[in-house]
């Protein structure tokens, strides 16, 4: 197959299922680790190689949580999302919903109200200097249970608070033990006030999970919905109804839900008509970025530079951009990519 890293680096994206501590880069990361030298994050950005390799899920997560840990004032929000714009316009992502969870960085002491103004002004700075938008997705951290489903609804829906770029309403965390019904009373609000569902589901549980997330929490997008593949019934509901599935590969088997990149699901969701999307979940983390997921998937779907850009336009599809953004890169994308061709 023809190398197809060059032309993926230079392809306008959009990414839907990014989180926002998870992107900080080794370089940010050692960076807060400094600020914070009571945290048992490395200070060295090598040691972090060894620091961000997983033995399963749960291991991710208490790593994940010490990252978190490293968010302690609007000066460390600000940085990191900022370095993180920086990071996705290196990669050629036009727009990306950027998973962020308040919760945990208003529970450790950072103002309600300094939060939002940090996040804010960080998107518009990097929209304003790099060209990428960035919206938000306020996500309840499941393990932290209905006090932070409460407290996440309230951030997310009270004017005044409530920040500008944000545009849907998400749930992450483990699976196992956090079932997803008992979210629906707070997901139910969220969508009152106009916000989209985008629910992790079935990444390390079963096609149930997913079916919880589509029936009681009004799913829109399914964030991972790797076990779908198990249900002929649900696969074919997603793919009628449009209810796009945020694939991240790299991610699966770095957290052992999928064994190896040969056995991932994708080509069966694709097969099955679902609108699958390429993300890089905490692409730092897992040693990634969204160019190489877009290989990553190339490989495993057997696509060409216009198969490519087909799935980049299936992101732009299931984004919650207006029209006329949609529109834009779009045209982007077809753009790019005839004229590669041309060459």
């Amino acid at each position: 197959m023809t190398d197809l890293h060059p032309f993926i680096a230079g392809l306008p994206k959009a990414e839907l299922h990014v989180h926002h501590v998870g992107s900080a880069s080794p370089r940010i990361v050692s960076e807060l680790a400094a600020r914070h030298p009571d945290s048992k994050v490395p200070t060295d950005p090598e040691a972090l190689a060894d620091y961000f390799t997983f033995t399963d899920f749960a291991h991710f997560i208490d790593v994940y949580l010490s990252v978190v840990d490293l968010v302690r004032t609007p000066e460390d929000v600000r940085l990191l999302t900022f370095e993180v714009a920086r990071d996705m316009a290196r990669q050629n992502i036009r727009y990306a919903e950027l998973t962020i969870t308040p919760y945990s960085s208003t529970r450790r002491g950072i103002e309600e109200r300094a939060f939002m103004a940090a996040i804010e002004d960080a998107r518009k700075a990097a929209e304003a200097e790099f060209g990428t938008v960035l919206r938000w997705c306020f996500d309840i951290p499941g393990e932290a249970g209905l006090e932070a489903a409460e407290e996440t609804a309230r951030l997310a829906v009270t004017d005044g608070i409530r920040p500008e770029g944000l545009v849907s309403f998400g749930l992450g965390g483990p699976e196992i033990g956090v079932p997803r019904p008992q979210f629906k009373p707070y997901f139910d609000r969220a969508r009152a006030a106009g916000l989209r569902s985008v629910p992790h589901a079935g990444e390390t549980t079963g096609p149930q999970t997913v079916w919880d997330a589509i029936r009681d929490l009004g799913a829109e997008r399914v964030g991972h919905g790797t076990s779908s593949v198990q249900d002929p019934e649900l696969l074919a509901y997603l793919a009628e109804h449009r209810i796009a599935l945020e694939v991240c590969p790299t991610s699966n088997i770095a957290t052992r839900a999928v064994a190896t990149l040969d056995e991932h699901p994708i080509r069966r969701m694709v097969d099955a008509g679902v609108l699958v999307t390429v993300n890089s979940d905490d692409p730092p983390m897992f040693g990634t970025d969204l160019n190489n997921e877009y290989a990553v998937a190339a490989r495993l779907l057997e696509l060409d530079e216009r198969g490519v850009a087909a799935l980049a336009k299936n992101a732009v599809e299931a984004s919650f951009l207006d029209p006329a953004g949609k529109e834009r890169i779009s045209s982007e994308i077809d753009t790019y990519t005839e004229e590669w061709l041309a060459r």
